[in-house]
């Protein structure tokens, strides 16, 4: 794949600079990047055009949030809806491009003459200094437990990207003492190539899976991406990555692991994270056990002597979550917050909406039924990990759309193939193209299921006259049901923010 590289030089040389210029706005969305990019450009006295293809009457909530805030010039907004003009894209001196909107074969944006985001605009101009974080498993996660645990800390911290929230929201708010936690998408990432104004003081790269495979069509072209992170990076900054092996068949070509070849890489001082304790001299965070065999996360930084517990009791479920957690706990040493305090911190954050989620219960006779919202697990690996979560069995809904993922890891759990597995005490199955690929597998493996629904309500209203039905126990009961789709669902929601918020809506309306 060839990749666009855009332009050091920014159309704007100075935030004063924005006022009295043209800006197109391409995609104005229902997620807030470009409501804050329209309030952002007004506010600073450009003339603003938003583009969208999708209509007057599919945005309306965006369109009203913007209409009835009287602090904003409207008097410079056009809209142009329902479609695109080629000469919204030549006569403006700054597109603003929304990440999900490729650059290769676009001729409106091969029209501009200069290309900028939400993000590329936020760095270029802030001073505050920023985490980054990408990756494919857990950097939602990741990024909710260190703006937790910095803003705990007693910092000022502000969290955008990725997670849905614009940095141009808080662009008014950070200064050099502030830090801006932001979580990073692969494209969101390739927006900023050439740019050089990602130059994070921390970055973090999560776990690295397949996924996004249907856009990218290879590991090593989904990757480049993510190794835009630290690029730019400098000694006096900190790179964080993973120590263990990947997954067979997973790892790059050139290197034993993606862990390895980015510590390679990376100017900045590295550190590592892993499930074990390392092999060797290494600086870093990792699993542990104390002396009673309980779980406890440790620390070692170049300074320090000896190593440090920084991790002891969480209150979400999974192991992928002390993961991530670790890594927060690992900025939080890194910010010079003592390992006690941190210990206390992170042990009451509760995580974040849709990752594993707990969000109702119902008592059916003596079993309470838990509710978890895993709606975020868009890849095989996350909901394979969120059957295993809870140490016992669960009532797992799943499937969805395929991502040109190979679904094995989710086919694994599910079809009992790997035996030290917990496993899966009943499966209902959410329609799609990746619960298609599921279907095999699991009726060679004579496991039986319910599904596929064409729609979550039937899904829901199923389960529970599956509940009632189901034998009562003497003695009070817990039963875990989680939703974890391990793909998109294309066509039943907008993303995957919207299906979680529907699930939970239908889940509440049908256990009342």
């Amino acid at each position: 794949m060839e990749f666009h590289s855009y332009s050091e030089k920014c159309a704007f040389s100075s935030l004063e600079d924005i006022k009295d210029k043209k800006v197109t706005i391409m995609g104005l969305g229902l997620n807030g990047g470009g409501e804050a990019a329209v309030r952002f450009f007004l506010k600073h006295g450009a003339f603003v055009t938003v583009t969208d293809m999708k209509t007057k009457e599919q945005l309306q909530t965006t369109i009203d949030s913007i209409e009835n805030d009287s602090s904003l010039d409207k008097t410079r907004l056009t809209y142009r809806l329902g479609e695109h003009c080629i000469e919204d894209f030549e006569n403006a001196d700054c597109v603003i491009k929304n990440p999900g909107v490729k650059y290769d074969g676009n001729k409106y944006l091969a029209a501009a003459k200069n290309i900028e985001t939400d993000l590329s605009i936020f760095l270029r101009f802030t001073n505050a200094p920023i985490i980054a974080v990408t990756g494919s498993k857990g950097k939602s996660s990741t990024v909710s437990a260190i703006h937790y645990g910095l803003n705990q800390a007693g910092f000022n911290c502000f969290l955008g990207g990725n997670i849905t929230v614009s940095p141009l929201t808080f662009f008014d708010k950070v200064n050099e003492s502030t830090p801006v936690v932001i979580e990073f998408s692969s494209w969101q990432l390739s927006d900023l190539r050439g740019r050089k104004v990602l130059k994070p003081f921390i970055s973090i790269i999560t776990k690295i899976v397949p996924d996004h495979l249907n856009w990218y069509g290879n590991m090593k072209d989904y990757v480049s991406d993510k190794q835009l992170i630290y690029a730019d990076q400098t000694s006096q900054d900190f790179s964080i990555f993973d120590y263990d092996d990947d997954e067979k068949g997973t790892e790059p070509e050139n290197a034993s692991s993606w862990g390895n070849l980015f510590s390679s890489e990376s100017k900045a001082t590295v550190l590592r994270y892993s499930k074990n304790p390392f092999t060797a001299k290494t600086f870093g965070v990792w699993q542990d056990k104390d002396e009673d065999g309980n779980f406890v996360g440790k620390v070692l930084l170049p300074q320090m002597n000896e190593p440090e517990i920084v991790l002891k009791e969480l209150s979400v479920p999974g192991e992928h979550m002390k993961a991530n957690a670790l890594n927060a706990a690992l900025v939080l040493s890194l910010m010079n917050v003592p390992s006690p305090k941190i210990q206390e911190i992170l042990k009451n954050w509760q995580g974040i909406n849709h990752r594993l989620q707990f969000f109702h219960s119902w008592k059916n006779q003596n079993t309470i039924y838990k509710f978890y919202n895993d709606s975020c697990a868009t890849v095989p690996e996350a909901a394979a990990a969120a059957t295993q979560a809870f140490g016992k069995e669960v009532i797992l809904l799943t499937g969805g759309t395929d991502k040109g993922l190979e679904l094995n890891p989710l086919i694994d759990v599910l079809t009992c193939k790997n035996k030290e597995n917990i496993k899966i005490k009943k499966i209902y199955l959410l329609e799609g193209t990746a619960t298609d690929k599921l279907l095999p597998h699991l009726n060679n493996a004579q496991i039986n299921y319910n599904g596929p629904f064409n729609n979550l309500k039937d899904l829901i209203c199923t389960l529970r006259k599956d509940l009632e039905n189901e034998k009562t126990t003497e003695l009070p009961n817990e039963e875990i049901v989680v939703f974890s789709p391990g793909a998109t669902s294309f066509g039943m929601f907008a993303n995957e923010f919207d299906r979680g918020e529907k699930l939970m809506k239908s889940i509440k309306e049908v256990f009342n």
